[in-house]
């Protein structure tokens, strides 16, 4: 059984219907990609996934529980087991990358503050950047403030994280890192992971299943090599980019 299932979800925005009767399932453990063109609802329909944004219509199960029509503060709950990771990292400059990372516990009073500490030292050790905990996110660079946001939301433990964009921005040596810490993150902590990015290397090399956004519906579906295959011409275009990225990625031995 998938641990999340959405059917027929609608949202629209005044005239406009951006998702039109989505049906995805999401299985436990798994890496799971959207793609599709600017604009057509990825990111819509991550922050559904997470209550920031409410469907029209339609459904979406999480571990057996409907989530669509719960109250705020039940979504509170929710959120300890789905997080998420923002396009812009979404980090307080205010707050050392301690602090930063330490918000959510503290927000939802999960752990005393001694164990905060540790679980913060050991959230940024797992997105290899020991030993920052002081430092301001004005002083980091665009890759290490990706990562401090995602240690942000590992902190919590999830059972699920969602991705909007995690390497929009980076150079490619950091783009490869990143990728190489989600799978990580999938394959030794089990973590379910659903990535929404226009990076097409990224999209079609790590994942283990792709979901392709188009019209407002999911059009296909499938592990990347099988959708490489199915020749549809709305596909075409990714999967060219994908090819050109393969062949101009650049050589980053021992890279971790």
């Amino acid at each position: 059984m998938a641990l999340i299932e959405i059917r027929g979800l609608v949202k629209r925005f005044g005239d406009e219907t951006v998702l039109d009767g989505v049906d995805l399932d999401v299985n436990a453990r798994e890496l799971l990609t959207l793609i599709g063109p600017s604009g057509c609802g990825k990111s819509v329909l991550l922050k559904c996934l997470i209550g920031l944004i409410r469907p029209d219509a339609g459904s979406i199960v999480f571990d057996g529980e409907e989530l669509t029509k719960l109250p705020e503060p039940e979504w509170v709950r929710v959120r300890k087991r789905i997080g998420m990771l923002f396009q812009e990292g979404a980090l307080f400059d205010s707050l050392s990358v301690e602090d930063n990372v330490a918000y959510g516990l503290r927000e939802h009073r999960l752990l005393p503050e001694p164990e905060i500490a540790e679980r913060v030292s050991e959230a940024l050790a797992q997105v290899s950047l020991p030993g920052i905990e002081k430092m301001w996110p004005s002083s980091l660079s665009g890759g290490m403030r990706k990562r401090v946001a995602l240690a942000r939301a590992f902190a919590m433990h999830p059972d699920v994280v969602l991705y909007d964009e995690p390497t929009e921005g980076l150079d490619p040596i950091n783009v490869t890192r990143v990728n190489r810490l989600l799978d990580r993150l999938r394959t030794e902590q089990g973590v379910t992971t659903v990535v929404v990015t226009h990076n097409m290397q990224s999209a079609f090399g790590v994942s283990e299943r792709l979901a392709f956004l188009h019209g407002g519906k999911i059009v296909l579906e499938g592990p990347p090599a099988q959708l490489k295959a199915s020749g549809d011409a709305r596909l075409a275009p990714f999967v060219r980019a994908s090819e050109l990225s393969a062949k101009t990625r650049p050589s980053t031995p021992g890279l971790q």
